[in-house]
């Protein structure tokens, strides 16, 4: 069995399906993907990833405020609150720092971070951290707001072994995308090999970044079986052995609490 740790069900291109979002989860299905987590981004999509994991056996929803979709006003963390308390929601997020298209947004963006690690230490659920050109600051971040005994996952990693190790003292998870298939993530690659198999997770992020051969078609969670061959060849290790230890690790960070 395996286990997609970060989609987009609600951005779903459903036009293979009918526009029918039960199809496209049966198809995971037949390929062995039997649990996903739907994850929200902000506070208009939060109630909707809630419903289709209320819909569906093996989802579940996160709910939070993607660095990006972050503006001028800080969510209401009374409102946030009360919606990671559904019982479909296992986690907080996902939220981060994302420095890559412009430095306007660093200091929101940073007190957003804050705020998202602190509910996730109060609630006791873990954190999915979205991070891209900020990895000194996403770390402090981690070590200064965050809660180690919750802690959470560095999600679609693409950064360097040296943040992934600082990470994993953190007691954090690291989760590897179809990027990890493309032809130029030689240096993830190398990342892949280094993190250790109980501290690892995958994911499709779908609908986006579908891994090779899917490379340029949308995502879906299906495809998540092509990551885990990816990971089970550069560890010399078994597909099987790589959905089951990457499904206990899932287990582990959001159910054992």
């Amino acid at each position: 069995m395996f286990v997609d740790s970060h989609c987009h069900l609600d951005r779903l291109d459903l036009t293979p399906y009918e526009g029918d979002l039960s199809a496209a989860i049966e198809a995971a299905r037949a390929c062995g993907v039997e649990r996903m987590l739907c994850i929200g981004v902000d506070m208009n999509n939060a109630q909707t990833v809630i419903d289709i994991a209320a819909g569906y056996e093996g989802i579940n929803a996160s709910v939070g405020v993607h660095p990006m979709d972050v503006n001028d006003q800080l969510v209401d963390i009374d409102d946030l609150r009360a919606l990671a308390l559904a019982p479909e929601v296992i986690a907080i997020g996902e939220t981060g720092l994302d420095y890559y298209y412009s430095q306007d947004s660093v200091e929101i963006q940073r007190e957003s971070f804050a705020l998202h690690l602190r509910l996730s230490s109060e609630l006791k659920k873990p954190v999915i951290v979205h991070t891209r050109d900020a990895r000194e600051d996403t770390i402090a971040s981690i070590r200064q707001h965050g809660d180690s005994s919750v802690a959470g996952v560095l999600h679609c990693f693409t950064e360097s072994w040296d943040m992934a190790s600082q990470a994993l003292d953190e007691n954090y998870y690291i989760s590897f995308s179809g990027i990890v298939t493309f032809k130029n993530a030689a240096a993830l690659r190398e990342v892949a090999r280094k993190v250790p198999l109980d501290r690892m997770l995958i994911e499709t992020d779908s609908p986006y970044l579908a891994p090779v051969p899917y490379r340029g078609k949308k995502n879906e969670p299906k495809y998540v079986v092509e990551v885990a061959k990816c990971i089970a060849e550069l560890r010399g290790v078994s597909v099987a052995e790589v959905a089951e230890i990457t499904t206990a690790n899932f287990d582990k960070l959001f159910f054992a609490s």
